[in-house]
């Protein structure tokens, strides 16, 4: 737990927006005020993208540690305690650590205007700058261009995932609009691996990299990566790399898988081929399309229930969750059960229609972890509106009976807990099972 964070978290957002406010000048000013320690951080690989971020930097991650490095995490949001965001050397920092270098960035800020994100990225330049480790891995957190973790001013690598329509009030209309945004961490002369894009986005990325003379390399252009019969092949210009299937579910993690490879075999770290093929079954990713382990939830239901958690929120999550498990569930007589709550910053409709075509139903919740939650009674209207099933309930409790009950009649049933990060993180907790 983080009870020290936890408070000078909630001393934060009672003084500083909690949103974005995109630019680059406060969190400059705050790192000069600190000693710049975001110029004193080991090497890093920073990874943009709509979806997929997360995972492609846990498989750089696992990567790099089966070659024997050390690295430092961060990533955004977190699901239970903020701690999840800051990974020293493998280990999430612990909350005296954590605690103290808030309060050095606050004190430095002296209650200059600054959102709470950008102050939290400045901890994490401090934290990673004081201690020792081989590389540093930096998820982006909105955007690209003018993202506070868009300080770094020449990482080793960087990464764009799947680029896809989201906070479209903060990064524009379009996918062109969106691109260009992500794009804005290509820095020059550093390689960039991108992953499969729309032509628009592509176009722009290219554009962007040519203006950096940033060599770029495209998904299924400069790399490819298909299954086969025992796992998953991945092959680019330095030859080919016989892989075991990923530990995390799902075709779309092939891709992500692929796209971490090819930013490490293109950053010139040094890699052994066996140091890939053992990170493919030891990657870690919380919240991904995995089953709920065991917990407080899980005995409720008792063995074997088929419960499973997913924190993508977006019509193009949907899409990837959706066909996963079509491909999972080929009886189309079983019944899927979402139960699900989301956040008025994304596009509900979109995200469920995926799931018509499965035997699905909702049951809403309220989220209590945001400010922004859709009320579950709207939610289940969006869900009917997208052909699915839906009912509204009170709170996660109350949802958790009613998919009780639909179990012990059907004991086939697949139970999917999904649509927002923050909802999963009171899942979890709930379960007693937070990251590690």
């Amino acid at each position: 737990m983080y009870p020290r964070t936890e408070a000078l978290v909630d001393e934060l957002l009672a003084n500083h927006p909690k949103g974005f406010d995109l630019s680059l000048g406060r969190i400059l000013g705050l790192l000069e005020k600190l000693g710049d320690p975001h110029k004193k951080i080991p090497p890093a690989i920073h990874v943009a993208g709509t979806n997929g971020k997360g995972s492609t930097l846990a498989f750089v991650r696992a990567i790099l540690e089966a070659a024997g490095y050390t690295v430092h995490v961060h990533t955004s949001p977190h699901l239970v305690n903020w701690g999840e965001r800051y990974r020293l050397a493998g280990r999430l920092v612990d909350d005296d650590t954590l605690a103290d270098a808030i309060q050095r960035a606050a004190d430095a800020n002296a209650g200059t205007p600054i959102t709470v994100f950008e102050i939290m990225s400045a901890v994490m330049f401090i934290l990673f700058s004081e201690h020792p480790a081989d590389y540093s891995l930096v998820e982006v957190g909105l955007g690209g261009r003018a993202d506070a973790t868009n300080v770094l001013e020449n990482p080793a690598v960087c990464a764009i995932t799947p680029i896809a329509l989201d906070h479209q009030a903060y990064l524009g209309d379009t996918i062109e609009k969106i691109a260009y945004e992500k794009a804005g961490i290509i820095k020059q002369d550093v390689p960039v691996a991108v992953a499969a894009q729309e032509d628009g986005a592509r176009e722009v990325i290219e554009k962007v990299a040519v203006e950096n003379a940033a060599p770029a390399f495209f998904a299924l252009q400069d790399f490819d990566f298909y299954r086969d019969a025992t796992g998953f092949v991945y092959q680019d210009e330095d030859g080919l790399l016989d892989l075991p299937l990923p530990r995390l579910a799902g075709e779309h993690q092939l891709g992500n898988a692929a796209l971490a490879v090819a930013a490490l075999r293109k950053s010139g770290i040094p890699i052994s081929e066996d140091a890939y093929r053992r990170a493919m079954t030891s990657v870690v990713w919380p919240g991904r399309l995995e089953r709920l382990q065991e917990g407080k939830i899980t005995e409720e239901f008792g063995p074997g229930a088929n419960i499973w958690i997913d924190g993508g929120h977006n019509p193009n999550a949907g899409e990837v969750i959706a066909a996963e498990l079509k491909r999972q569930m080929p009886d189309r007589e079983q019944k899927l059960l979402m139960i699900c709550g989301m956040i008025n910053t994304k596009e509900p409709v979109g995200y469920f229609q995926p799931f018509a075509d499965l035997n699905a139903e909702m049951i809403s919740i309220p989220v209590l972890m945001s400010d922004a939650g859709i009320a579950p009674q709207t939610l289940a209207e969006l869900a009917r509106e997208a052909g699915l099933g839906a009912t509204a309930s009170n709170s996660l409790g109350d949802a958790i009976a009613i998919a009780k009950d639909r179990y012990n009649a059907d004991p086939d049933l697949r139970i999917l807990f999904c649509g927002s990060v923050y909802m999963l993180g009171e899942v979890l907790h709930k379960n007693g099972t937070p990251p590690q």
